[in-house]
């Protein structure tokens, strides 16, 4: 399978990108919806670049794959995730008496507080996105998450590799 992904189009691998994309952000909608895990402000960061990261892949397949912008805008995207994802994962390690406080729910958040003060929460998270709600063999969601902006990264650069191919 490595070998074939490092002979695969442009085409193919930023459709590869997009399906990605799709599959991490309809997987965080099931866990949401269905699951009843309320997203913290760290979580609905790394959906947002993972949302970039596939609009980056879906805007090249309609202009022109092959074009170098495309598959950078997409590793950047995935870079600046994968920074939250790990922001998540250092307030998680914290020991409980230096967990930052629990602010409100987002949607109040969204509804009452200054845009200021609300991009303040969601780039520095909250106590919320310090708990562990959820882990499957030993990683918890922002875990699975740096993984699936490490894929995208891999992916986008054998997508500048690719080139013209």
């Amino acid at each position: 399978m490595i070998r074939n992904l490092t002979e695969a189009s442009s085409e193919t691998l930023a459709l590869l990108i997009l399906a990605l994309t799709g599959c991490l952000l309809f997987g965080a909608l099931v866990m949401e919806h269905f699951f009843a895990l309320v997203p913290c402000p760290l979580c609905l960061m790394q959906r947002i670049w993972f949302f970039a990261a596939g609009l980056f892949a879906f805007i090249g397949l309609l202009h022109d794959p092959r074009w170098g912008i495309y598959p950078v805008l997409s590793i950047a995207s995935a870079i600046a995730g994968g920074g939250f994802s790990i922001r998540q994962l250092y307030l998680q390690s914290l020991p409980a008496d230096q967990v930052p406080a629990c602010g409100p729910d987002i949607t109040y958040m969204i509804d009452a507080f200054p845009l200021k003060d609300l991009l303040a929460a969601m780039t520095r998270g909250t106590g919320d996105c310090a708990q562990v709600a959820w882990q499957f063999l030993g990683l918890s969601i922002p875990a699975w998450a740096l993984l699936g902006f490490a894929a995208i990264i891999a992916l986008g650069i054998a997508q500048l590799r690719a080139g013209n191919r």
